[in-house]
């Protein structure tokens, strides 16, 4: 392909992330560049889980000096870097890297007026004020077409993120095409679980697609199983139309994840077309943390230092880094 794709972070490389970095022969992309870790099973990440955030950070760091645009498909931390904030705990972000990351680019941000929920709309406004201080331009991509060259970079009008009506919100998609090959990129599209959403994917005809896979480990709490089969039922459908797909993210971090993709991966390979996570893609083999978490701390307890942090209040940890 003349598209080159480089995963830089995702749940596959023991991180929470979808940063994507494409190249063409006109320009250089560096998709939704965040990064982050969560809670999970009632603990904090394990000290193997913030070596991969270190390293992840670095790679988004290394992958925004290459880029001309960077893209933001929504306002949550695993997606955008937010500015002059310092976080050691979820995202390891400082006010310098993360404004190195902007500066001097054009930014094309999901619209933090409409189509969004109440938190993201707040977090849009503070990062669409500042970065418009250190980007080259900022501008609101929904539903816009940019020709840079013989490339082609197309944001979807804002689309579900997950199922029909989610609090969560909205995000972006993006096509890139150059000449006839076509990349299409869809974050927290959650399989996806929206049939109009599907309908969307289809119509673009990708020969590659990124995407995020359903939460199946929030299966009982937050995602309905109907919400779950009708991603795997879309996701099935996506095998055999597009001839690459990368199925990654809240998927990713199930340690049962496989038997979800079994009928979308029977329906790749009978098409002749190949399903991989981020790290496959990459020829490399997959690298879960999260979903192994608590096996992780039983395996290798952390120290009694790291506990201490652990244990630190809130606001004061963020600002310390990990004895790790």
């Amino acid at each position: 392909m003349k598209l080159r794709v480089k995963p830089i972070a995702f749940e596959s490389f023991g991180v929470r992330s979808m940063c994507t970095f494409i190249e063409t022969t006109d320009v250089n992309i560096l998709l939704d560049p965040g990064v982050s870790l969560g809670r999970r099973f009632g603990k904090i990440p394990h000290p193997k889980e913030y070596l991969a955030l270190i390293n992840a950070r670095k790679r988004l760091i290394e992958a925004s000096r290459k880029a001309d645009i960077i893209i933001i498909s929504h306002y949550h931390f695993d997606h955008y870097t937010p500015l002059g904030y310092t976080d050691y705990t979820w995202t390891w972000s400082i006010p310098e890297e993360s404004k190195s990351i902007y500066e001097g680019k054009l930014v094309l941000v999901k619209d933090f007026r409409d189509k969004i929920n109440f938190s993201q709309r707040k977090r849009g406004w503070i990062f669409n004020k500042m970065v418009n201080e250190i980007a080259y331009r900022v501008e609101i991509a929904d539903g816009k077409t940019f020709k840079i060259g013989d490339t082609l970079v197309k944001i979807s009008e804002p689309v579900w993120h997950g199922e029909a009506n989610t609090p969560l919100g909205w995000i972006l998609m993006t096509t890139i095409k150059h000449e006839n090959e076509k990349i299409l990129f869809a974050s927290d599209v959650q399989g996806p679980i929206s049939k109009e959403t599907l309908q969307v994917i289809l119509s673009e005809e990708p020969n590659l697609t990124i995407i995020g896979g359903p939460p199946t480990y929030l299966q009982e709490y937050k995602a309905k199983s109907d919400s779950i089969n009708s991603a795997v039922e879309h996701l099935s459908k996506i095998a055999l139309e597009s001839k690459i797909t990368i199925v990654d993210h809240h998927l990713l971090r199930d340690a049962d994840w496989r038997k979800y993709l079994e009928k979308p991966m029977k329906n790749a390979k009978k098409a002749g077309h190949k399903m991989v996570t981020a790290a496959q893609f990459e020829n490399k083999q997959n690298y879960l943390l999260e979903a192994y978490r608590d096996k992780l701390y039983e395996d290798d307890p952390p120290s009694e230092e790291f506990i201490k942090w652990s244990k630190m209040p809130r606001d004061k940890r963020k600002k310390t880094p990990p004895p790790i």
